[in-house]
């Protein structure tokens, strides 16, 4: 089966042009025993590279790029498959456009076509290249520094007052943080090692989760968190089952000295059946109390779009496997920039959760999100708050 796999990356400034040349003659060599044939395309500062050929040769010519150190913030645009090479020479072609005007450019490229049928711009991998010889891409392609460009500095842990707990679940609480504003934004409350319970009659799994939000809500009195947003999980099974489940959350709410507005609900998306009136009805009863929504893992389950207009959260967390490796994901970045732009329009704060690496920050922060949750920058504790890891840039 005939693979294909496209990426862009960023030269490295102390690489000189007279030496890629060189290069690409070094791993032609490399790609002819693999099979692997394309184009490489050079605009003075980025490539470009379109491989082809058995998939896992084409795996093994990506490792071998990865790992070349010559140049840097390579993100994957493109892995499909396709019924014949578009760029058969043996080997790999260097294709400088530096070397022709705009008006002559790409059909130059589309010259170096080897594919028995005529090349056209409607074939997805070229319309990938020609954006790129074209240059209409910039607006959203970011480069991020090093990741050794910031050191990540942290403040004391916030341990609670000493308290009998014998009797009370653990809660694990994980900070929601603004890192360039070194703000505190929310903590999240929830239950370590929770088990599925589905199962479980819907007063019982309520009362558990009560049982957590009460926990959740002395331990932020310990910490002295004051009015800081506390965000809590629900289950949709319990506040469609449980006649009065609005009624007895805004109870243990008031009981514990605090208001509604200061309340997050977080539900997971793929728990979330969006046409079910009852649930849509327990969350405008949310709502209308003062208590803000959340849908987490957003993106992992099948509400998608139809959860936004729908339920009209306040705001959105993006599932961890949309943002891992984001940085080295032209797809992930593609959607991650349509749902920051939708909600946008929806006035929808946007929360990249399971943060763990520079890379996937600076990225996200580069595409407009500034609510974070991960460790890179503080890990979910049992019964105390960790210390929070503030990015400085290093001299």
């Amino acid at each position: 089966m005939l693979s294909t796999l496209i990426y862009r990356s960023h030269i490295c400034d102390d690489v000189p042009f007279a030496d890629i040349q060189a290069v690409v003659d070094k791993a032609n060599h490399f790609n002819r025993s693999l099979n692997v044939t394309g184009i490489l395309l050079f605009n003075g500062t980025h490539f470009f590279q379109l491989l082809e050929g058995p998939e896992d040769g084409v795996q093994s010519a990506f490792r071998r790029v990865c790992a070349d150190t010559r140049h840097h913030n390579i993100v994957e645009l493109l892995r499909d498959y396709a019924p014949a090479r578009r760029f058969g020479k043996l080997g790999m072609e260097l294709f400088d456009l530096r070397k022709y005007d705009q008006s002559s450019v790409l059909q130059a490229v589309l010259d170096r076509g080897t594919s028995k049928y005529q090349l056209t711009w409607n074939d997805r991998a070229l319309q990938f290249l020609r954006t790129f010889v074209s240059a209409t891409e910039r607006e959203n392609y970011f480069e991020i520094p090093d990741a050794d460009s910031w050191e990540f500095i942290s403040e004391p842990d916030r341990a609670p007052a000493p308290s009998d707990t014998s009797g009370h679940p653990g809660v694990l609480l994980q900070p929601l943080v603004d890192p360039l504003v070194r703000e505190l934004l929310a903590v999240e409350a929830t239950a370590p090692d929770a088990e599925d319970s589905t199962d479980a009659a819907p007063q019982t799994v309520f009362q558990q989760e009560l049982a957590t939000i009460r926990q959740a809500f002395s331990l932020s009195r310990q910490l002295g968190l004051g009015q800081q947003t506390l965000a809590i999980n629900l289950s949709p099974h319990s506040l469609t089952a449980v006649p009065d489940a609005t009624a007895q959350l805004l109870a243990t709410i008031h009981a514990a000295g605090l208001l509604p507005e200061q309340i997050v609900v977080e539900i997971t998306e793929n728990e979330i059946a969006t046409s079910a009136v009852h649930f849509r009805i327990a969350i405008r009863q949310l709502k209308a109390a003062g208590i803000s929504l959340a849908i987490d893992n957003f993106g992992s389950g099948y509400g998608g779009l139809l959860t936004l207009i729908h339920l009209q959260p306040d705001r959105i967390k993006i599932d961890r496997t949309i943002i891992s490796n984001i940085h080295r994901s032209g797809p992930k970045q593609a959607v991650v920039q349509g749902l920051i732009k939708c909600c946008a329009a929806l006035e929808i704060s946007v929360v990249a959760t399971g943060v763990e690496q520079p890379e996937e920050w600076m990225w996200l922060e580069s595409a407009g999100i500034n609510i974070f949750q991960g460790n890179l920058f503080a890990a979910a504790r049992e019964n105390a708050l960790a210390s929070v890891r503030w990015p400085e840039l290093k001299a």
